[in-house]
Parts: structure tokens; sequence; C-alpha cells
């Protein structure tokens, strides 16, 4: 019997994915240039605005990505070197260069894993796998161009809460995370409703 394949969801949510997140980037950091010098829009007052942040350098113009720095404006964006919002972005160049090959190897892992007949015909793993292979390659496009990822997403409180400045690539990691721990919860939690079952008939008929 034919089973239904949910390979295209996987694809469409990881395209949707790097491009939502990508655009996003490019619109926010040019709408917000003001001349190198960044800014910010207020979404929800005291809690929630969009932030682009810049740094004094300018792009030299002297290599083949030139072009993919400088949509947004000359001077460059002012950048996380590190993972998930923020984490060992202190760390530099070389926490970027780590990062990105950690996420090469992720895209190619999740690409390797969409070819599998139990991965595309299961819906969460392939809608869970799309949205994480759409983070990880909008901030891989950003760590191979910039040379650190570009945020402009930001949740606060006045002064009780300040959370990391993020960007969609995030949220389609974490949305996606969350729905593998929410998968793997739920086929525990079956197997072992099976297996009491089976061990409650086994006993049954012992008995």
């Amino acid at each position: 019997m034919h089973k239904q394949s949910f390979r295209g969801l996987l694809w469409t949510l990881a395209l949707i994915g790097l491009t939502v997140d990508v655009s996003s980037k490019y619109v926010v950091f040019h709408w917000l240039y003001n001349e190198g010098r960044g800014g910010e829009y207020v979404v929800i007052p005291g809690m929630f605005e969009f932030l682009a942040q810049f740094t004094p350098e300018e792009d030299a113009g002297d290599d083949i990505l030139s072009s993919l720095r400088t949509l947004s404006g000359r001077h460059l964006p002012r950048v996380n070197h590190g993972a998930l919002f923020g984490f060992a972005g202190s760390t530099g160049s070389i926490a970027n260069t780590v990062f990105a090959v950690i996420s090469a190897l992720a895209a190619v892992a999740i690409i390797y894993w969409s070819t599998l007949p139990t991965t595309v015909r299961d819906l969460p793993l392939s809608a869970s796998l799309g949205l994480i292979l759409g983070g990880t390659l909008g901030n891989l496009f950003d760590r191979v161009v910039f040379n650190g990822v570009r945020d402009f997403i930001h949740w606060h409180f006045k002064d009780q809460f300040d959370w990391p400045v993020f960007n969609i690539a995030d949220c389609c990691l974490v949305c996606g995370a969350f729905l593998l721990l929410v998968q793997a919860y739920w086929q525990t939690g079956a197997a072992e409703g099976e297996a009491a079952e089976e061990a409650s008939t086994a006993i049954s008929k012992v008995a």
C-alpha cells in the first residue's frame, strides 16, 4: 500500500523559512540604515521593536560577496558571531567559522535524512526538519556572507526583562526543535503504552 510522502512539505517549509529570514534581514537593515547609524522601530512601546545596528566599517568592495553585503548600505551590519540568541558571540570570527561548519554539516545531515522513506512519511518529523533546515540555511547564509548573523527582533520589558536580539531563522530553529521534542515525547509515551498493553495481555493469558 502506497503511503503519503511529506517531502514536499519539508522542502516548502525550508525554502519559505530561508526566503523569509534572508529577505526580512535585508529589508529591516535597509529600512533602518540611517546613513550607517542604524536605528529602531518600536512595534509595542516598552516591549517589542525592530533594531538594526551597524559598525563604522564600510565594505571594501573587493570580493565576490561584496554586492550581497551592501544591499542594505555601505556600512557593515553588527553581527552575532556565536550561536542562537548570542551564545558564544564574544569569541569573534573563530566562533563564526565553527558554527558555520556545524550548520553546514547539520544541513547536509537533514538533507540526507529527508531522503529516507521513514522520514518523508512522517508528517510531524518532516515539518520539524523543514523548519530546522530553513533556519539553519538562513543563518548559514549570513555566516558566509557577513561573517556573522544579523539579528533585529528585540523583546524586552523595561528594565526587568531583556531577551537577546534574534531573527526569523532563530524562530524556525526553535519551533522545529520544539516539534521534535514533542514528537519524541509523544512516541515515547505511545511506545510505553503499547508495551504496557502487551504486558497486561500476556499476564492475563498466564492468569
